[in-house]
């Protein structure tokens, strides 16, 4: 063979981008595999359910001629092809549907299917639902948590305060010795803020903070006329039931 002569027309028109050759190479590979599918499709034997199914079709397909002895006897009854069924027309037009079982599980299968997947939807409704209660009744519980907590945090403020005030009280009137040991608090006591001394202060009583505040209350209007809510100390007992609004902080908001 000559050599072809690299200045000619035909060499310089081909296309020699890099790259171009495998991707040809792809393209003729995919069409390759392409036709075999069809080629295989065309000589595939259809299965003895594909042919049933195929003559089924085409026959529910069909309308029904005289040779089907039952629209025979519709038609010498005086039915006309179109026609609802019945004496005065309110009967159905269309026949029937065919309801074919093709899978080999057993009669109600279906609806046992059904009803299990019903039964899962239920339940996972109820945990969804269960789930969200849950939720509702951790953020009552943490808004009831911190409510108490703040009203717990008042009560001590006004337990201090009232401890001070009877602290001032009872000296005005020379009682060198308070009457509970928990009555007074020292001015020192206040800026204290080592843990272990306030766990040692919180032992040395069974009250609570509530009942603290109750007691040292009521000792404040019996012994010195006076209302830590109000501020005020009263001239005697008459005073003081008469002008003070009432006997608790509730009263007193």
């Amino acid at each position: 063979d000559e050599e072809e002569d690299y200045m000619s027309d035909s060499f310089i028109k081909q296309d020699v981008r890099p790259g171009l050759p495998m991707v040809r190479r792809v393209k003729e590979a995919i069409q390759k595999e392409e036709k075999q599918k069809e080629a295989n499709e065309k000589n595939r034997q259809k299965s003895i359910k594909e042919e049933e199914k195929e003559r089924r079709d085409l026959v529910l397909k069909s309308a029904l001629g005289n040779e089907n002895k039952g629209f025979a006897l519709l038609q010498k009854m005086g039915y006309k092809s179109g026609q609802a069924l019945g004496k005065s027309g309110e009967g159905i037009v269309e026949p029937i549907p065919l309801n074919i079982k093709t899978g080999r599980s057993g009669l109600g299968h279906e609806e046992l299917k059904k009803r299990k997947a019903e039964e899962k939807l239920e339940n996972y409704r109820q945990k969804l639902h269960m789930k969200k209660q849950a939720n509702e009744q951790a953020a009552d519980q943490f808004r009831i948590r911190f409510k108490n907590k703040q009203e717990e945090r008042k009560m001590e403020g006004d337990l201090r305060k009232s401890q001070r005030a009877c602290r001032q009280l009872d000296m005005q009137k020379d009682i060198e010795v308070p009457q509970e040991t928990w009555f007074w608090i020292e001015p020192e006591e206040e800026d204290k803020k080592d843990e272990e001394d306030k766990e040692d202060e919180c032992a040395s009583s069974d009250l609570s903070v509530s009942e603290k505040l109750r007691v040292l209350t009521a000792y404040l209007r019996k012994e010195h006329f006076y209302c830590i809510w109000c501020g005020t100390t009263y001239e005697d007992s008459e005073d003081l039931s008469s002008n003070c609004p009432g006997d608790s902080a509730a009263d007193h908001d």
